[in-house]
């Protein structure tokens, strides 16, 4: 993965008010933590780091006041609404530190006709370096049939990169295509029940009228 370039400013102001200020001056607080260290606060330019942070774990490289910082996005906070950016939490790392992140998985491929395939697990957590963390682990679907299952074990993981979630767990079930046919028999049915229905009515209206006439 390479890393994103981005000029950040420390800040000294904190809460609601200042986000929003921040915000209004297209810029987006954060925190820098990690190593011991006290946490950095700071605001990166909204617009950069937004197309920055589209790949999950996406590694910064922070220019502090002159100095270079590298970071590695733990946490997006976004506006549940808008899903605007309006927090970030960010992990300092250094070259070839290993660190703990959860990975995409990806399907690949089709199955077997008549069957479909249910990604069961969304991502995996993997221990990888900090400077070469994948941005997704793919497991190929193609051709499998209905039984046929995909473990943790058994996907293939990235050069550098060690599986620290449950070897057992289901990523992949593959099962049989369900042909859906019952809304169009319940609308085939419910047509002349509904036409016999309205005869019915129909006829009992006439028979009250010609009685209220005698």
């Amino acid at each position: 993965m390479s890393e994103q370039k981005l000029a950040a400013e420390v800040r000294t102001e904190f809460g609601k008010g200042f986000a929003r200020r921040a915000r209004m001056a297209n810029l987006i607080p954060a925190v820098i933590y990690g190593h011991g260290a006290e946490p950095i606060h700071v605001t990166l330019p909204a617009k950069a780091t937004t197309l920055a942070v589209r790949t999950p774990n996406a590694l910064l490289s922070l220019d502090i006041n002159g100095e270079n910082h590298l970071a590695l996005v733990k946490d997006i906070q976004r506006n549940p609404i808008k899903q605007i950016i309006e927090h970030l939490d960010l992990l300092t790392v250094r070259q070839g530190e290993k660190v703990t992140v959860d990975v995409p998985v990806h399907a690949t491929g089709e199955v077997a006709p008549g069957n479909v395939s249910n990604l069961e697990m969304t991502t995996v957590s993997l221990e990888a370096e900090a400077t070469h963390v994948p941005t997704a682990v793919e497991v190929s679907v193609e051709g499998r049939t209905a039984g046929e299952h995909v473990h943790a074990s058994d996907l293939v993981l990235p050069k550098g990169t060690v599986l620290l979630t449950d070897a057992e767990a289901l990523v992949v079930n593959v099962s049989e295509a369900v042909e859906i046919a019952l809304e169009e028999e319940t609308g085939e049915e419910a047509a002349p029940a509904a036409e016999e229905a309205a005869t019915e009515e129909g006829a009992a209206a006439e028979e009250s009228s010609e009685a209220a006439a005698e």
